[in-house]
């Protein structure tokens, strides 16, 4: 061999291994499967059929309407899981004030059996219902309440809110005690994979933006919504994460006030963000959702049959993938 030729052999063997020092060798490239399994910085838009989704979470904000939130520079983290996951765009409340909302949701009771809940009472008297809800019907369920002092708890305390919390009005409602807890708890039940089919979350006064700010609100879910998007069941693909709020400010708290099919009136209106690895990012719908059909999602998901008015109205699962 030449003085040239082993000078050029030299040089392609130098070419050659800087190359696999930047690229590595084929096998070390990572695998296709992990760029698509969800994670907290990458949510939604994983997989392009949906899974079998075991496991359905709500989470609760409170009395903040659409224009308040979406393209608010005080809630930046939601704003940017809207981008990333999916948004209903013309999602409606119930009525007015809180808790009517919170049973409606959770039983799809109608209207007119919603107005004894109108004073956003606390449980007992004429302020309960023996109806059936989502908590009692035959799948494990959890209510993790922040600010709560003890399970269950029946009455309102400092950051606590009874009204906030709708298991606790059901009387017939079973397994209160065990499964209406602190805040606290879902953490361990995450990190030891015993996430119920059925979670119900509600921050406190202030992180749930009642008593304290979108920035509050938003500064919660960006510490709170990593962890559980980051938990072994949602990476697995097998859960469905829902935030909206409870209703809009403003708006006829005293006696009421039609907002189901409300387009008009901005307190009738609300945010609610849809995340699940089927769900492509940037996902918008503007069909007439509302909390009757949030609860006949989750029925739908969960191979639940549709309590009350949910059976008439149109679910989730179509628009955004699931």
């Amino acid at each position: 061999m030449t003085m040239r030729m082993r000078l050029a052999a030299g040089a392609l063997g130098a070419l050659t291994a800087a190359l696999l020092s930047v690229a590595g060798p084929a096998r070390a490239a990572a695998p296709a499967a992990a760029a698509t399994q969800p994670s907290a910085s990458h949510p939604c838009g994983t997989q392009a059929k949906p899974g079998t989704y075991r496991h359905v979470i709500w989470i609760f904000m409170e009395n903040h309407s659409y224009g308040t939130i979406i393209g608010s520079s005080q809630a930046p983290y939601i704003n940017a899981v809207a981008k990333e996951c999916g948004l209903a765009t013309n999602y409606h409340n119930i009525t007015h004030p809180s808790l009517p909302n919170y049973i409606a949701a959770t039983s799809g009771l109608s209207y007119s059996a919603l107005h004894g809940f109108l004073p956003d009472c606390s449980p007992g008297g004429s302020c309960d219902t023996s109806a059936r809800s989502i908590f009692g019907q035959g799948e494990t369920w959890k209510s993790y309440e922040e600010s709560m002092p003890s399970a269950c708890d029946h009455g309102n305390s400092g950051q606590y809110a009874v009204r906030h919390n709708p298991a606790v009005y059901y009387t017939t409602l079973r397994g209160c005690s065990s499964s209406d807890v602190p805040y606290s708890r879902l953490a361990t039940d995450l990190a030891r994979n015993q996430l119920p089919r059925f979670s119900f979350i509600t921050p406190n006064l202030t992180d749930d933006m009642h008593n304290g700010t979108v920035a509050d609100g938003s500064k919660w879910l960006s510490r709170n919504l990593p962890v559980m998007l980051n938990s072994a069941e949602y990476r697995g693909g097998s859960t469905v994460i829902f935030i909206t709020w409870d209703e809009g400010e403003g708006g006829h708290y005293a006696s009421g006030e039609h907002c189901a099919t409300n387009t008009t009136d901005v307190s009738c209106r609300i945010a609610t963000l849809v995340i699940s690895p089927s769900t492509k990012a940037g996902t918008r719908s503007g069909t007439l959702f509302n909390h009757y059909s949030l609860l006949g999602t989750a029925e739908q998901l969960l191979g639940l049959p549709k309590l009350g008015m949910a059976a008439s109205s149109p679910t989730m699962t179509k628009a955004f993938n699931l």
